[in-house]
């Protein structure tokens, strides 16, 4: 159990400081984009923090996933 608490808390660590510096690294970005849903849009965001934050959400989704490919199914 401490196992799975422990990969949790470094794998939200790590992911919180890849978010900071995509701030800091987007300040200078001057293409901007809006994301359109099903029903209204956003505000335009530099599209360098819309695939930064998909690819770091993505990330903490998979690293949260636990494979056990060692486990055969019979």
């Amino acid at each position: 159990m401490s196992f799975l608490i422990s990969k949790f808390f470094n794998t939200i660590i790590f992911h919180a400081f890849l978010f900071l510096f995509l701030i800091i690294g987007i300040q200078n970005s001057s293409n901007k984009s809006k994301v359109d849903f099903f029903l209204d849009e956003t505000v335009e965001l530099p599209i360098s923090f819309i695939m930064g934050l998909s690819f770091i959400s993505g990330s903490i989704l998979g690293s949260l996933i636990n494979i056990d490919s060692k486990k055969k199914i019979k």
